[in-house]
């Protein structure tokens, strides 16, 4: 199952083998071993054009979701629910993460696996928007993911 990660940001250095194998655990965890994802780590710049360009919303955001599968109906039990393995894109905004980890007070390797696990549910299906049920077992979803794949590894590269 590939993984994919690019970086437009470098002011903040990641360190790509490890978020790919973060990444590979969480669609382990989620029952998608099989499936492609692709990340990319961008500006604010970028997420604002992308949210004003897909959501109709002239701000930055912190994650952006693009599924690329059709979900179908389960025929049978064992069926897969989807027609390809490319799940999609997943967008972060780096700086905007970086923001946030600091609000919470939180290492900004949490704050990108929370974003992770958060954009991949989204290509699932998942929707948080949708009304205050579906953002409950949502909430309900993230947590029990990232308790799968924890501990969170180190993210970023650490500047000497």
């Amino acid at each position: 199952m590939p993984v994919t990660v690019r970086c437009s940001v470098r002011r903040i250095p990641l360190r790509r083998t490890e978020i790919e194998r973060l990444a590979q655990r969480i669609l382990g965890a989620m029952d998608e071993a099989q499936a492609d994802v692709s990340l990319s780590f961008i500006g604010d710049t970028s997420m604002r054009r992308l949210n004003r360009q897909y959501r109709r919303k002239d701000a930055t955001t912190d994650v952006l979701a693009f599924p690329m599968r059709q979900i179908r109906p389960r025929l049978t039990p064992h069926a897969s629910r989807f027609t390809s393995s490319l799940l999609g894109d997943v967008a972060i905004s780096l700086p905007q993460a970086a923001r946030q980890a600091r609000e919470r007070g939180l290492p900004l390797q949490h704050e990108l696996a929370a974003l992770l696990i958060h954009g991949m549910l989204h290509l699932l299906g998942y929707d948080h928007e949708r009304n205050s049920r579906e953002a409950q077992r949502m909430q309900r979803k993230e947590r029990a993911v990232l308790r799968a794949v924890s501990p969170v590894p180190a993210l970023v590269k650490v500047r000497g």
